[in-house]
């Protein structure tokens, strides 16, 4: 990144924090109510973040989170999981909360590839050799990506929204008008205004897109609040701005991620055991009764689920069906 960049996004951010007043950001993400105590672990790249529940000793299970939200979408999901002997723990991701790049002149870059990868190296960091996963949005894809290239790792998966492995090597043609209004946010991010827009507004627009993938669900501020810190973190605008482009063919990614790219690009199927489940309320429309696309994309489909009541961030919305599909996987 050029210093004048840098020097307009810090500034930026500042803007940001001060104009969103509601926003208490002294270590926010580690005085959620309920919240273990904030830990860390180095990987080649990352200081990561995360919080641990539950019997260290326990069979470890991995909870991803996406964008834009944290890792309080999953505060409903752990007691159950604890209750049953689990070792819970939880990331932040690249860009968000206490995570942070170890080299500060690092391309702040985050191609799906690299939160795969992030997801691996954690694991590593800890000394795990095989958990289970759940994770929505960025997170799903995360977990997605690990169970095609490691699927020896994954003991099992659940995947909120389904497959979510994007070809970033082929431009993509142009979507239904419908589709591509929803997908404004991308397009806004594909543009200057865009970066100028998420620096200075980022609390606005995580809003925005809160309420609009979850239409019937209503957030309240004392709810984003706990989030909101995790979002002020001074690599959220470099690492957003990145996936969504590199995602488009509009940035160039990592070279150590050139081969593993083309490979995700045939969208290869994943054979680990897994539950999808689909909000029944996502801003994004309801999903399809149809079965079939789900069954194509996961080889080992042990359930295909529509979930009652749920939007986008359906971890937040149904904890209790994340949590009982992690049970019966590993059961």
């Amino acid at each position: 990144m050029s210093s004048s960049r840098r020097e307009f996004l810090q500034a930026a951010t500042v803007a940001s924090i001060t104009v969103a007043s509601i926003v208490n950001t002294k270590s926010a993400w580690a005085q959620a109510p309920g919240a273990a105590k904030l830990r860390t672990l180095e990987t080649s790249v990352l200081t990561i973040g995360y919080e641990e529940h539950g019997d260290g000793a326990g069979f470890p299970i991995i909870l991803l989170h996406g964008f834009p939200y944290d890792v309080r979408s999953f505060d409903g999901v752990v007691s159950p999981l604890v209750a049953a002997g689990y070792r819970v723990l939880l990331p932040y991701l690249r860009g968000y909360g206490p995570t942070r790049f170890l080299d500060s002149d690092s391309p702040r870059m985050a191609e799906q590839a690299a939160i795969g990868q992030d997801l691996v190296d954690f694991a590593d960091a800890l000394g795990i050799d095989q958990f289970a996963v759940a994770g929505f949005d960025w997170g799903n894809r995360a977990a997605c990506i690990t169970a095609i290239l490691h699927p020896h790792r994954v003991r099992a998966q659940v995947a909120c929204g389904g497959y979510s492995v994007q070809d970033t090597i082929t431009p993509g043609r142009p979507a239904p008008a419908a589709l591509e209004a929803m997908l404004w946010y991308q397009w806004y991010f594909n543009t200057e205004r865009g970066v100028a827009g998420l620096a200075a507004n980022r609390h606005d627009i995580i809003r925005h897109l809160w309420n609009s993938w979850s239409p019937a669900w209503n957030y309240t501020d004392a709810a984003y609040n706990r989030s909101a810190a995790s979002f002020d973190n001074p690599d959220f605008v470099d690492v957003v701005i990145h996936s969504y482009r590199h995602r488009h063919v509009n940035a160039q990614g990592e070279e150590r991620f050139l081969e593993v790219e083309r490979r995700l690009a045939t969208r290869p199927v994943i054979g680990v055991p897994a539950i999808v489940l689909r909000g029944a309320a996502s801003g994004f429309g309801p999903p399809s009764q149809n079965p079939a696309g789900d069954q194509a994309r996961f080889s080992n489909l042990v359930a295909r689920r529509i979930v009652a009541g749920a939007g986008h961030d359906l971890p937040a919305h149904r904890p209790d069906a994340v949590a009982d599909a992690l049970l019966e996987l590993l059961a």
